[in-house]
């Protein structure tokens, strides 16, 4: 199987003790390409680095997640602006609101998502999304945006079949995590993939977090390499074929984020 990991949070420095190891074990492991999530201005333009650095295995986002919002600047956006036009960069964000932890305020999260929505609407590359407690006040605002936009995922999705109900009906695509393997916090997740179309899936470890609680043994800290096992329980959940999902999830990072330049 081939395989795309559409989030990895590859400048985290438990990845980056290693990550010669981390991009090798990958590789084994069936997954060929991973996308770096970009959370910061700096942290987009080290993701942007990397690519250049294993150029046959990395593509990234540019953004900036809502966490950091109260920190951006006008010239951060500009810094995102010119990294989008880099042929590895390949969505706008993480991006998004959180009212879970409220590390930045309600109005500045609002006022840095709809500037990076703008940003992708101008260089027509997908969002990068990321949501938490905040579904009513950012799904307004993605259906505001979304006849400018090329396209986008809800990362990491984790919420009910409604939500997820309301982005397909937007269009989106839905990212799958190790969420999924946690027999408590996965439920609902569980119960509202069920109902997702393989068209619309896509794929990720969000690593090094969210290590699929279903692996024996239970690694220290989560990588791209494990991306199979969040293919192994989606199958079983879905009653389909492994094969099936991975096959699914390639051709849609593919059409949403584009083919690797080493394809």
């Amino acid at each position: 199987m081939r395989l795309f990991d559409i989030g990895v949070n590859l400048t985290n420095d438990r990845l980056l003790r290693d990550l010669d190891g981390v991009v090798v074990r990958a590789k084994q492991a069936g997954v060929d390409t991973l996308l770096i999530t970009g959370t910061s201005a700096s942290e987009s333009q080290a993701a942007a680095q990397l690519c250049e650095q294993y150029s046959h295995t990395l593509l990234s986002t540019a953004g900036i997640h809502p966490h950091y919002a109260k920190d951006a600047s006008d010239d951060d956006l500009v810094i995102l602006r010119e990294l989008c036009t880099l042929p590895q960069v390949r969505a706008v964000g993480e991006c998004g609101l959180d009212f879970n932890r409220n590390f930045s305020p309600a109005d500045i999260q609002q006022r840095i998502f709809e500037a990076q929505l703008d940003l992708a609407a101008d260089v027509q590359l997908p969002v990068f999304l990321h949501e938490r407690d905040a579904f009513d006040t950012q799904y307004a605002l993605i259906k505001r945006y979304r006849d400018r936009l090329s396209g986008g995922v809800a990362h990491c999705f984790t919420g009910t079949q409604e939500q997820m109900q309301a982005y397909l009906d937007a269009d989106l695509y839905i990212g799958i995590t190790g969420w999924l393997c946690d027999p408590k916090r996965g439920a609902d997740l569980r119960a509202a993939v069920k109902h997702l179309p393989l068209s619309r899936l896509l794929i990720e470890t969000d690593a090094p977090y969210l290590t699929p609680k279903t692996l024996r043994p239970q690694p220290k800290v989560n990588e791209p390499a494990y991306l199979g096992e969040v293919v192994r329980v989606l199958a079983e959940v879905k009653g389909v074929s492994e094969e099936d999902i991975a096959a699914a999830s390639w051709d849609n990072s593919v059409a949403l984020f584009g083919a690797p330049t080493w394809r």
